[in-house]
């Protein structure tokens, strides 16, 4: 099968076009990270100007012991969103390449299979066998093809599964120590 010139320069538009959104994408998720940390650093240099002014007006030890104790869980859970946040834009990013990219092998496939299938039609008597061979062999890559993306899948929903669940018991360790240290603290005054 012999590609005419109009399918030719049709399949290197779409796939310049591809190339475009994809790094319009890339993009997107690059200022959205920008973003995420201007965001973060701003809120992060307003809370240690917050803390050292609360630190500068300590009366004694134990008062800075409990401010200390005091600032834990928030930085805990402000680095958990953080990092959320983080994994959400890395996600959405690997979400739309996977996308475009189980696009572009469905599009490859589907012409593979319609070149054996004219192979096929136009192989000379005496080649059924061969054709046969060609055409299971199509089958199986496609079936590979098939258990790798869910093989991904599987892989990439337990990877946030783990993720959410790290992140939970850090920001409860955080919680829990945080609230032993003011105790502790405040037995002291």
């Amino acid at each position: 099968m012999n590609a005419t010139p109009e399918q030719l320069i049709a399949a290197n538009k779409a796939n310049v076009d591809t190339i475009f959104s994809l790094t319009a994408k890339a993009f997107e998720s690059l200022e959205k990270l920008v973003e995420l940390n201007m965001t973060a650093s701003r809120a992060a240099l307003a809370d240690v100007a917050e803390h050292t002014q609360a630190m500068m007006g300590a009366k004694d030890a134990q008062e800075i012991l409990a401010l200390q104790a005091s600032a834990l869980q928030p930085i805990a859970e402000k680095t958990a969103a953080y990092s959320r946040h983080l994994y959400d834009i890395a996600s959405a990013a690997g979400a739309e390449l996977g996308k475009t990219v189980e696009g572009k092998a469905a599009d490859a496939q589907t012409t593979l299979s319609g070149m054996v299938d004219a192979a096929a039609r136009n192989a000379p008597a005496g080649s059924e066998t061969a054709v046969a061979v060609m055409k299971s062999a199509v089958a199986a890559a496609n079936n590979v093809a098939d258990s790798m993306q869910k093989a991904v899948k599987q892989a990439s929903d337990m990877m946030e599964a783990n993720y959410n669940a790290v992140s939970a018991q850090a920001v409860n360790a955080a919680r829990t120590t945080g609230a032993a240290t003011t105790s502790a603290a405040r037995k002291r005054a």
